[in-house]
């Protein structure tokens, strides 16, 4: 099973169960009028996609997403209240802290995207989000805290994502079989948290007309390569109007680990980007 928690539950709890598990659900993660305020602000944005046309990298991630899921990226750039109620949720900042703070001086955005599951997408392949940086030395620790928040309901039929309870402590030789993925069912404005290192993948739609919606949001430590290249999809035009904590989060800030005995990565002219961003200069 994935436990259930909710927002107000204590934050060492919650870490400690997803550390414990893998994953933890937690059950009012958004607010109804959250939710909604983000539907209407991307519903147009999503309902324009057509992933029958969508270019992808490479042929392999072409196949990952497939032709029946509606795919929009660079959220920080397309809804403010992307960036107030979901990227600086307070718990996000809570488990960042006490699972990947042990292992670097700041964490930073991954990707954040929405994914819309249609009627016959197939399910993914059974993976773990940590093995794209496949050449980082093994043993490593957590590098990764990931989620998937629903938008819309999650069910066992409308393709809701399926996890591996505790296989984040599975030796890397070790794959799931069928019968130990367990459905991550949940009501919108649910939220289901994850470690890199835990097996998982989108389920399959088999509705006749229902499109399952939500984001897919992660953080890593701040001396990793992310997946979506942020600071790119949210210039310094449009970040100098987001909070400064949204503007760190997204790739401003230098990861400055001097105090700890280690070197400053992603600096302008040896300074912060978001300093910059506050004088104008950048």
């Amino acid at each position: 099973m994935i436990p259930v928690m909710h927002r107000a539950d204590d934050p060492d709890e919650i870490t400690a169960r997803l550390t414990e598990n893998g994953a933890v659900i937690i059950e009012d993660f958004l607010a109804p009028e959250a939710v909604a305020a983000i539907n209407a602000e991307l519903g147009p944005v999503v309902d324009a996609d057509d992933p029958t046309t969508r270019e992808f990298i490479n042929p392999f991630i072409a196949d990952f997403f497939g032709t029946k899921v509606k795919h929009v990226t660079g959220l920080a750039s397309r809804s403010t209240t992307f960036i107030d109620d979901v990227l600086l949720h307070p718990i996000y900042e809570q488990t960042c802290e006490r699972i990947l703070g042990l292992n670097c001086a700041e964490w930073t955005l991954n990707i954040g995207h929405l994914l819309q599951r249609g009627p016959g997408a197939e399910q993914q392949y059974v993976h773990r989000d940590q093995d794209v940086w496949n050449f980082l030395p093994k043993p490593h620790p957590e590098v990764q805290v990931a989620s998937i928040v629903a938008l819309t309901d999650f069910t066992a039929d409308n393709g809701a994502t399926r996890l591996v309870p505790a296989s984040n402590h599975w030796d890397d030789d070790r794959y799931p079989t069928d019968d130990e993925l367990i459905v991550a069912e949940m009501p919108a404005g649910a939220a289901v948290l994850y470690l890199g290192s835990t097996f998982h993948a989108g389920g399959t739609n088999c509705t006749a007309d229902e499109w399952r919606r939500g984001f897919h949001l992660s953080f890593v430590v701040g001396w990793l390569r992310t997946e979506e290249n942020n600071v790119l999809a949210t210039p310094p035009d449009v970040a100098r109007t987001l909070p400064l904590r949204a503007q760190e989060l997204i790739g401003y800030k230098a990861h400055d680990a001097i105090a700890t005995g280690g070197g400053y990565l992603g600096v302008v002219d040896v300074r912060h980007p978001t300093d910059l961003l506050a004088t104008g200069e950048l």
